[in-house]
């Protein structure tokens, strides 16, 4: 079992701010990711609400805070956390590498997707359904797809698929939709998108892949069936705490109790970005935990 002062878990835009800033302070942090460094940065297609950039592409503002990570000496490790528990004074952590003892956690776990949960979702999963549109959208070009979500993530991703697709369905089970009214003006300007609301899927159908989407409008009852052979789903997401056994610091939704401070109930373990209870999750606030984050640690092992 190895010692660390201090264990990040997620490099996102919280966890490298965090990162980055401790280490500023003369703190080396133990960084942990269990898939791509940048979070679900790394999957989106463009940002235009970012400071300093009037657009970036998400990947390239992920290798931007990647270099960051670089140039100021700190590793990523990629390790998967299978529990974090506090131990008397220390706090334990678990990967499918090694255990730890740690002075301080700070949980930057992030959100999984949500799944709809519907018949032939299993099945054709990697087989023409996907949730991110950026990964895989290129597999179906020239072909019909469809996104189902109408929040900013999906509408964002409807954008980056208008000229791949031939056509792009966007579908909600609201008439109207959740995303900033400048990107909802795009979606229903464009001439290769057809929206259709209110409806909500029921079934994908094919062979070997997908072929077709089933749909039920939700104020008539009609049923209808759209050919579609790509399918990216943006119908929300769930906070990635299984691995919290000291579950007093969830809430009954699974996301993570702060305080202004970002501290939890319990000492030693702190929490930021995604995968707090907030109500605003973007870039610039997942940024802003981190440094907030990053003084309190400071001060607590100043204590």
């Amino acid at each position: 079992m190895e010692n660390k002062k201090i264990i990040i878990i997620g490099a996102g835009p919280s966890g490298i701010t965090a990162s980055i800033y401790l280490k500023r302070a003369g703190y080396t942090p133990y960084l942990i990711e269990s898939s791509m460094p940048g979070g679900k940065l790394s999957l989106t297609y463009k940002i235009e609400n970012y400071p300093g950039f009037d657009e970036i592409l998400g990947s390239d503002l992920a290798f931007k805070m990647m270099d960051q990570l670089t140039k100021n000496n700190i590793d990523i490790n990629f390790e998967t956390v299978e529990e974090v528990e506090k131990k008397e004074d220390k706090v334990y952590v678990k990967t499918n590498i090694n255990e730890y003892l740690t002075d301080v956690v700070i949980i930057a776990s992030g959100t999984k997707e949500n799944k709809l949960n519907i018949k032939g979702e299993e099945e054709f999963f990697h087989k023409g359904i996907s949730f991110c549109a950026v990964c895989d959208g290129g597999f179906y070009r020239n072909k019909p797809m469809a996104i189902i979500g109408g929040g900013n993530s999906a509408l964002e991703e409807a954008l980056y698929l208008e000229n791949i697709a031939s056509p792009l369905y966007v579908i909600h089970r609201r008439k109207e939709f959740r995303g900033d009214k400048i990107v909802v003006d795009k979606i229903e300007n464009s001439e290769n998108i057809k929206v259709l609301t209110p409806y909500i899927p029921l079934e994908f159908k094919g062979n070997d892949k997908l072929e077709s989407l089933v749909l039920k409008n939700v104020e008539t009852g009609e049923i209808k069936e759209v050919e579609v052979n790509g399918v990216f789903e943006y119908v929300g997401q769930s906070a990635n705490t299984s691995f919290v056994k000291d579950k007093e610091i969830l809430n009954e939704k699974g996301y993570v109790e702060v305080n202004e401070k970002m501290e939890t109930k319990i000492e030693g373990i702190f929490a930021i970005g995604d995968v707090i209870n907030k109500e605003l999750r973007q870039i610039v606030t997942a940024s802003s935990d981190g440094a907030i984050c990053s003084i309190s640690v400071i001060n607590y092992l100043k204590k």
